[in-house]
């Protein structure tokens, strides 16, 4: 087994100071963001590298990092990243049901704020390709209006990318998932 990588806690962040640890999380799949190199043309850099709660909360649960903080270096656990991300993130388990469902069928899965959804999702990884969906986390029961459905459904089709609304049921483990495909008449 693998030694596990090391990341300090710092507010809502986690970090990898070790660059070659950094990049051999990045290699795995993308994990994180170097510090400093918005789209990082080759897989290898010597900068720290960032992750976000969610991300660090799942490699956390496949076994791939520790967490710890502070000066004493202290473990922090599961149940407490938890909690930082159910303050960090509106409607977390839903959103991290769905991120868990995409990794675990091997798709890179970043966030997607600038394309005004909860994620956007790559078959390849950034700099590889562009994300080819944008995807937003729905509870089951909730409504969309047909406005919001027409303006997710532009602004995918603008930026190239399929819109999918994901609606994750959290007691069966299971999400579903609803792919808009837009056509001219």
């Amino acid at each position: 087994m693998p030694k596990r990588i090391g990341v300090e806690f710092i507010e809502n962040f986690l970090v990898v100071w070790n660059p070659a640890e950094g990049t051999e999380l990045y290699k795995q799949g993308f994990y994180g963001k170097p510090l400093g190199i918005a789209k990082p043309k080759i897989p290898e850099f010597n900068v720290p590298l960032i992750l976000d709660l969610m991300e660090g909360l799942y490699l956390v649960e496949k076994g791939t990092v520790t967490v710890y903080e502070g000066p004493n270096k202290k473990k922090v656990g599961l149940k407490k990243l938890r909690q930082m991300a159910k303050q960090l993130y509106e409607e977390f388990e839903e959103k991290y049901a769905v991120y868990r469902d995409l990794r675990d069928n091997d798709l890179v899965v970043t966030p997607g704020i600038k394309f005004g959804c909860d994620f956007a999702v790559y078959k390849h990884g950034p700099g590889v390709e562009h994300a080819p969906y944008m995807v937003s986390v729905k509870q089951a029961g909730s409504e969309m209006t047909a406005t919001e459905i027409v303006k997710a459904g532009r602004l995918a089709t603008t930026v190239r990318k399929r819109f999918i609304i994901a609606v994750p049921d959290t007691r069966k483990e299971k999400t579903r998932y609803i792919i808009f495909k837009w056509f001219k008449a």
